[in-house]
């Protein structure tokens, strides 16, 4: 398996495989950058096709979480653990404990949190074997970082329709939203109290069902929400999603959701900038839940504070969407330079 050569590898600091026998443990664990801080980046648990499709991930989401910490201006730098394990099958409290004892070999330099495939429980699994956990709540209130995330992708989406379609409101606003977990539910109930109207999908057709009941929203399969007459799309499911054959479908013209590595391709950006779809760049949406879980891991924890510190997510969309527009670049191209820019200084 290439790892120097890896066309994601951009010049990791450490990348570690951990496993252990006896609980089934296979993890790969990449530590991008670490010069804002320790990497912090949370625990995905799916059951990978292959070794290399993992390391894949797992580099992407890293660096990913680099950027997405420079841009919201955390003392912190990026990285990401994966589980090569289906998390509800193969999820064990011996394999989360071997996770926990993997995470503790590295003295501090990543710090791990929930993410896809793993939740609050399971960081307090983790926490038995090593400190270097967050996303356990404060105050007895609990630890999911979903809420600030929704809220911050929320923001975002404000300021691209003001840009892209010249609207203050979202009132009667056509948003799609693939994927109505935790987050996307979260979203979907905070558009539909803006006056949105929504159309959803999820492969899990019963709590579907129920969100489309709540929000009296429409509801389509799965590979249909791309041809949905919307003016948002909205991309809350795993990554790789928008690849140049969703690019040519979408009737939405303005992309902003919380999932991780929505580009399959860095080329697919400039396709959306070409057909004039505004791309918002997911790493800087959706660093809401990264605020809060950096948040959590200080004795002085302040929920109004976070929750200003999330809505100046706005902010950071508003200067990179202006900066893309000036120089007729790609939100994701002038994102991508804005935190490189930061890092060096």
């Amino acid at each position: 398996m290439q790892i120097f050569d890896h066309p994601e590898f951009d010049h990791h600091q450490q990348i570690v495989f951990g496993s252990d026998e006896a609980s089934g443990l296979r993890a790969i664990i990449a530590i991008h950058d670490t010069r804002r801080g320790p990497a912090l980046g949370g625990l995905r648990i799916y059951p990978y096709a292959s070794e290399a499709d993992a390391l894949t991930d797992v580099l992407r989401l890293s660096r990913g979480m680099t950027y997405k910490s420079a841009l919201a201006d955390l003392p912190l730098g990026g990285g990401k653990a994966v589980i090569i394990a289906d998390p509800r099958r193969d999820k064990t409290p011996a394999m989360l404990y071997a996770m926990g004892r993997l995470v503790e070999s590295l003295g501090g330099r990543y710090i791990t949190a929930e993410d896809s495939g793993s939740g609050e429980e399971d960081m307090r699994l983790i926490r038995q074997e090593t400190s270097h956990v967050s996303g356990l709540g404060h105050d007895g209130n609990s630890g999911d970082p979903s809420p600030f995330t929704a809220h911050g992708v929320f923001c975002a989406l404000k300021s691209a329709v003001r840009h892209r379609l010249g609207r203050s409101d979202l009132q009667g606003l056509r948003v799609a939203i693939q994927g109505v977990g935790h987050v996307g539910a979260h979203l979907a109930r905070e558009l539909h109290e803006a006056g949105a109207k929504l159309v959803l999908t999820d492969v899990d057709r019963d709590s579907l069902g129920m969100l489309v009941s709540e929000l009296s929203a429409e509801s389509v399969a799965p590979d249909a929400i791309f041809d949905a007459d919307v003016d948002v799309f909205a991309p809350c499911a795993l990554g790789a999603v928008l690849t140049d054959e969703v690019a040519e479908r979408l009737k939405a013209k303005v992309i902003c959701g919380a999932a991780n590595n929505q580009l399959a391709t860095a080329a697919v950006a400039g396709r959306l900038h070409a057909r004039g779809i505004l791309y918002t760049p997911d790493y800087v949406a959706n660093a809401g839940g990264v605020i809060e879980v950096e948040a959590q891991r200080h004795q002085r924890y302040n929920r109004d504070s976070v929750m200003r510190h999330v809505e100046r997510i706005a902010e950071t969309v508003d200067e990179i969407l202006s900066r893309a527009q000036s120089e007729d670049k790609s939100p994701a191209a002038v994102a991508d330079q804005l935190a490189r820019e930061r890092l060096a200084g």
